[in-house]
């Protein structure tokens, strides 16, 4: 091959017999009667890649469905959590149920929840 010649002439034809091949293999399979497995090769092609693109919606609508937003109970941070699980506030360390899009503290049967009011110290005089 000539050096001196541009390389914008040049042209790759090395994927071109495998591509021949293959057609030229189809072909005579579809001649020969077995046109279903050409068929099946390509229903199975065409299904490796389509699946990533529906896999990706599948997993979007999922997220969209089960990832909850909200307000610890306690602290009142906001974060993120999947519904139907357990998980610690990252402010607090609470303990925290997700349930029904909402954080719910975990306690024990038989806690009873105070809230703490302040009141202003005033001496009584007998």
């Amino acid at each position: 091959m000539n050096q001196d010649t541009p390389k914008i002439f040049q042209f790759n034809l090395s994927g071109l017999g495998f591509v021949l091949t293959l057609l030229t293999i189809f072909m005579v399979l579809g001649a020969v009667g077995l046109g279903w497995l050409v068929n099946g090769f390509l229903i199975l092609m065409g299904l490796v890649l389509i699946s990533p693109a529906i896999a990706w919606l599948v997993f979007r609508w999922w997220l969209k469905r089960n990832l909850v937003e909200g307000n610890c109970p306690v602290c009142a941070y906001e974060f993120t959590g999947f519904n139907r699980t357990e998980c610690r506030c990252p402010s607090c360390g609470e303990p925290l149920r997700v349930e029904q899009g909402r954080f719910n503290r975990l306690t024990p049967p038989g806690t009873i929840d105070v809230e703490a009011v302040e009141v202003s110290a005033k001496q009584i005089e007998d």
